[in-house]
C-alpha cells in the first residue's frame, strides 16, 4: 500500500461514524434489535460490536506501532456479543464509543509515518502477519462491510 493509498483509508475511516449514524438514522428501536434469523445479528448488535471491533483494532494498532512484531490475541465475536450483551446495548453509548475510539485512532495514525506501514504483527488465528497497513485497509473495510449489513437488513421483512 503507498502511503497515499494509506491516506485514503484514513478519510474513509474518518467518515464511519457519521455514516454509522446516517444509516439507523430512521430506524425504530423495534427494528434496530430484531434479528433477520435467530442466529444473525441485529443492527444494533452489528452497532455494538463495530465499537468494540475499534477498540480491539486500536489495540493492536498501538502494538504494531509500539512493539516489535507483537502477537494479537484472537478474539471470538460471537462470544463477545453473548457475553457483553450487545442486544441490550445502548445505542448512544454504542455510538459515542466508536466515535470516541475512532477519533483516537485516527488521532494516533495521522502521525504515522511512510515506514511505519510495513511495521507488523502476527495473528496465530490467521497463521500470518499483518502489517499496520493491512490493519488499516481492514478497518475500513470492515466498516463498509457492516454499513452495507445494516443497510440490507433495513430492507429485508423479520423471518418469524
Amino acid at each position: 500500500m503507498t502511503f497515499q493509498e494509506f491516506r485514503r483509508h484514513l478519510d474513509a475511516l474518518k467518515r464511519g461514524p457519521a455514516l454509522l449514524e446516517h444509516v439507523i438514522r430512521d430506524m425504530s428501536e423495534a427494528s434496530l434489535r430484531t434479528r433477520p434469523q435467530p442466529e444473525k445479528w441485529s443492527p444494533m448488535e452489528i452497532v455494538a460490536h463495530l465499537a468494540d471491533s475499534e477498540l480491539i483494532y486500536a489495540y493492536r494498532i498501538r502494538q504494531v506501532l509500539a512493539d516489535s512484531n507483537p502477537t494479537f490475541a484472537p478474539i471470538d465475536q460471537d462470544a463477545l456479543a453473548e457475553q457483553f450483551h450487545y442486544q441490550e446495548a445502548v445505542l448512544a453509548d454504542k455510538l459515542e464509543l466508536f466515535r470516541t475510539a475512532r477519533k483516537a485512532t485516527l488521532n494516533l495514525l495521522s502521525r504515522a509515518k511512510p515506514e511505519d506501514l510495513e511495521r507488523k504483527g502476527f495473528h496465530p488465528e490467521y497463521q500470518r502477519h499483518f502489517t499496520l497497513a493491512d490493519l488499516v485497509q481492514r478497518l475500513s473495510d470492515h466498516d463498509a462491510n457492516h454499513l452495507g449489513q445494516i443497510e440490507r437488513l433495513k430492507q429485508q421483512k423479520p423471518v418469524p
